[in-house]
């Protein structure tokens, strides 16, 4: 036999009460662990604590070798044994000063990292405002509002034939209508021939032709915006032929009588004036004029329909007798500007009951009360 000592049963127990003394007494030496709050996360240092602890009960009941210990308490091998290792924490690296760099121009960090950005968080879409300005800028014109300016009753400014924004308070709707309630030369008037002057006068020169237009029902009338070379020759003067437009029943009154319908031909010379050649409608034979344009007509508030080049002729619409009364007044509907040169043709022509009860069931009334006449002349052309 040989001189070793074998080891007996007494010594492995010996062994292994030591090992667990050991851990004990390490896992007494640690200090008490604190509740921890809702919701709050670990920071490193505390889960390292966690960790060793945890390790060490194990320890503690005899489940880890000393070989695991030693990773517990070095941090090494700790790929072979399968604990993960808790590296010791590294000492801060102070930032780098650029190049050139005072120590007064130094700014202090930061004592508490900035917040992290949202993750998935969309920017908020560029404003239609901001859109609009930012095209202007680039095209050179100045942005446009972003909503119609109200007035101080709160809603949008809109004259009309009757209610609160009828023809009694167009003057008062916006200062730029104030010639409505002020103007001493208003239009329409009350004709009657006792009043007028009566003498030879120069013939109106008509000069239409075939030519494209455009029906528009604005709202208010139904308009037709013509395309071509058409005008008017009175007084010296040339006006071309901008728009037509209709009112139910007859604004202007001849001898007290009220015509179902006119049609206003609104004409413009080189300096400006307006000249509007009013036709009067009565019932009787369907007028091919306004066939025409009834055809194109739009039911909608703001739409526009372009009629088929060639096929508006204004000569339809004119009766044969194309005497008139002549007066110095101004536009019907706001803002009432004055200085037009007013034609009133004397003899009118017809409108079919059809064709004034389609135009009727738009626009029921849409005729501006007689104004005073203030002493005006009225020409009576002979």
């Amino acid at each position: 036999m040989s001189d070793r000592l074998l080891p007996t049963p007494w010594m492995f127990r010996s062994r292994y009460v030591a090992m667990t003394g050991l851990g004990l007494a390490c896992l007494l030496a640690l200090p008490p662990l604190r509740a921890a709050e809702p919701n709050a996360k670990p920071t490193p240092g505390t889960a390292v604590g966690q960790d060793i602890a945890e390790q060490l009960r194990e320890a503690a009941k005899g489940n880890l070798s000393q070989k695991q210990l030693t990773v517990i308490v070095n941090g090494s091998e700790a790929k072979s044994t399968g604990i993960t290792a808790i590296p010791k924490p590294a000492k801060p690296v102070a930032p780098t000063k650029p190049a050139g760099a005072s120590a007064k121009a130094a700014e202090p960090e930061p004592s508490e990292p900035p917040a992290p950005a949202v993750q998935g968080h969309k920017p908020a879409p560029v404003s239609s405002q901001y859109q609009r300005a930012r095209t202007a800028a680039l095209v050179g014109h100045a942005a446009p509002t972003a909503s119609p300016k109200k007035e101080s009753h709160g809603h949008d400014v809109h004259w009309a034939y009757e209610g609160e924004g009828g023809p009694d308070a167009w003057g008062q709707l916006k200062s730029e209508f104030k010639t409505c309630a002020i103007g001493k030369r208003q239009s329409p008037i009350h004709i009657q021939e006792s009043n007028t002057l009566q003498g030879p006068a120069e013939a109106i020169q008509f000069s239409y032709q075939p030519s494209q237009g455009t029906v528009v029902n604005n709202g208010h009338t139904i308009q037709v915006d013509v395309i071509g070379n058409n005008s008017i020759t009175v007084r010296g003067s040339n006006y071309r032929l901008l728009q037509f437009h209709f009112h139910h029943p007859s604004e202007e009154r001849i001898n007290h009588k009220v015509y179902s319908m006119v049609a206003h031909l609104v004409h413009r010379n080189a300096e400006g004036q307006l000249a509007v050649v009013a036709v009067l409608l009565d019932p009787g034979a369907a007028n091919g004029l306004i066939n025409k344009v009834w055809t194109y007509m739009p039911l909608d508030n703001g739409d526009a329909v372009r009629m088929p080049d060639g096929l508006l002729d204004l000569n339809e619409l004119l009766p044969k007798d194309q005497r008139y009364y002549q007066f110095l007044g101004s536009l019907t509907t706001p803002p009432c500007t004055e200085g037009v040169l007013w034609l009133v043709l004397k003899q009118p022509t017809t409108v079919s009951a059809e064709q004034l009860k389609l135009f009727s069931q738009l626009y029921p009334h849409n005729a501006r009360p007689v104004q005073p006449i203030n002493d005006r002349p009225i020409r009576d052309a002979q």
